[in-house]
């Protein structure tokens, strides 16, 4: 690519209470080469030393510096799209409800892999039984530590549990993926599908027999399958015209 170029700022998974920013570097690996774009990563803090709405805030100043210092990046301040992986994507939906509502940063897309969306733990799929990897239990915990006091109450607010949101329109156009049995799939399938209801393009996968992490098994078929689902859209995407 010539001039400035697209970026992709990116939030990692691990529950809101663990991981580290360089998850994303076998990704960047692929789309930098492959796409042209530029990486960024957010090394936000985590629960339950700093529930929300800490991680999400550091999330929005560090979005805001890459487009305060576009020009230092090469990046197109208006060409920046947002990606989350598990509570990395409940935070990549979350800034984008949060960008949209203060209105300084544009968001170009997002792409949401797996993204915890739902504290409340009750659709079908959280309730299932054999879950892994990803357990109810688990999921629990992760949610009581983001959450601290407001855990388990109506007070919750949709920068926290962007599936609490009543209002999705205005939103940047959206790629959701998911395995059919992660516990997160009913909450992540509701979410796509309010999305295109508010005007927001949201295109959709659920992988058979997956379940959540399955993103680990780099050389299996499925991950090859998904990783070519993501790079066609963010393709797409990046041919789009940017938003102003």
């Amino acid at each position: 690519r010539s001039g400035p170029r697209p970026a992709i700022f990116a939030i990692h998974g691990g529950g809101y209470v663990m991981g580290t920013a360089d998850m994303y570097d076998v990704s960047f690996d692929r789309w930098c080469t492959d796409l042209g774009i530029v990486g960024v990563s957010v090394d936000y803090r985590l629960a339950p030393e700093t529930p929300c709405p800490g991680p999400l805030e550091d999330c929005y100043a560090a979005l805001g510096w890459t487009h305060q210092h576009a020009d230092e990046l090469g990046v197109d301040p208006n060409g920046i799209g947002i990606a989350g992986i598990s509570a990395g994507g409940g935070l990549a939906a979350a800034l984008a409800l949060l960008a949209r509502d203060r209105g300084d940063i544009p968001i170009a897309f997002q792409l949401l892999d797996g993204p915890m969306l739902d504290d409340r733990s009750r659709t079908p799929s959280m309730q299932a039984d054999g879950l892994f990897v990803w357990t109810r239990e688990a999921n629990n915990f992760g949610w009581r530590a983001y959450l601290g006091e407001l855990y388990g109450s109506d007070d919750v607010p949709p920068y926290a549990a962007p599936a609490r949101a009543t209002d999705l329109t205005g939103l940047p156009p959206a790629f959701i993926s998911v395995g059919s049995i992660d516990g997160f799939r009913d909450e992540d399938v509701e979410y796509a599908q309010r999305l295109n209801q508010a005007g927001v393009p949201c295109e959709l996968h659920v992988y058979p027999g997956v379940p959540h992490g399955y993103q680990v098994a780099q050389r299996s078929d499925v991950v090859r399958r998904a990783a070519r689902h993501i790079e066609e859209w963010l393709s797409a995407q990046l041919e789009a015209p940017c938003a102003s």
